[in-house]
């Protein structure tokens, strides 16, 4: 291929720079305001883009202990369990489906992708968490989303790329279904599996939505209560979420309580990224 001559590679230059300040500037605007004085944040209008005396005011008091320190410890343990099943049952489901001669493989692997393009919808989801008892419980936001079949559909596709002579060497050498699937398939897995975590990982993280339904207000994770902090306007107060314990909320409360639920996931991805293209081309294309 021929170089790119110097204007193009100029051009190229000015469009990832104008990418990055897209990316950055919002972010450092945010993480600014959120080290600004409450004086600064309302002599500029709101945002601060350097703050003259940053100070970590607003994160010692939203972190001393109150409703969002809870709200953390419930976000990364819903995260950190909701991860590791969601990323084992799918790989479990993922191999079976993988395997030709399964018994019954093509009619769950219908049934699946048939969820997928009619999915139950709110409330028939609701009336099966409340059926179960699981209201106010946290397996009620995972249970229901437990398996996405788009990772599935990856994994599945990422398994049956596979050497086939790799399985039948396993099987000389004596070992079963569980043997080859624990020495053979997921060493040789790590790159979707990676990626699977990682999308698996942001939607526990994020949502915020189930939560809202199935949870009392003192069971919240840090999306929902991110949402009150934000959207909502509201400070909530250690008395709870109850009409008396909001109130207003600083801008660099908000900022802060913002800079704490969007952090964990940036300082996790880049350990990831390496897998992440090479994840999902593979497991897409090979499906």
């Amino acid at each position: 291929m021929e170089k790119p001559k110097p204007v193009t590679r100029a051009a190229k230059g000015i469009a990832v720079l104008a990418l990055l300040a897209l990316v950055l500037v919002p972010f450092l605007v945010i993480v600014s305001t959120s080290l600004a004085s409450n004086e600064e944040v309302v002599a500029n209008g709101g945002w601060v883009l350097w703050p003259t005396d940053p100070s970590l005011r607003a994160y010692r008091n939203i972190l001393s202990g109150g409703i969002v320190t809870h709200a953390l410890g419930v976000s990364v343990g819903i995260t950190v369990v909701g991860t590791f099943l969601s990323l084992a049952c799918t790989a479990f489901l993922a191999y079976a489906l993988s395997r030709p001669g399964v018994f019954g493989g093509k009619p769950v692997l219908l049934l699946v992708l048939f969820t997928f393009l009619f999915p139950p919808g709110m409330i028939p989801a609701f009336l099966l968490v409340k059926g179960l008892g699981l209201e106010n419980m946290y397996a009620a936001v995972v249970a229901p989303v437990l398996i996405n079949v788009f990772n599935l559909i990856v994994l599945r596709g990422f398994f049956q790329g596979i050497p086939e002579e790799l399985y039948e060497a396993a099987r000389l050498d004596g070992a079963g279904d569980w043997a080859t699937f624990w020495r053979i398939a997921l060493p040789l897995s790590k790159a979707a599996l990676a990626v699977v975590g990682l999308f698996y990982a942001v939607s526990y993280w994020n949502s915020w939505f189930n939560a809202s339904i199935y949870l009392e207000s003192d069971h919240w994770p840090l999306s929902q209560v991110l949402r009150m902090y934000v959207i909502g306007g509201a400070q909530i107060a250690d008395t709870g979420l109850s009409e008396a314990g909001m109130v207003s909320a600083p801008q660099t409360t908000q900022m802060a309580v913002l800079v704490i639920a969007t952090v964990p996931i940036l300082i996790v991805y880049p350990f990831l990224q390496k897998y992440f293209t090479k994840g999902v081309l593979t497991g897409a294309i090979k499906s």
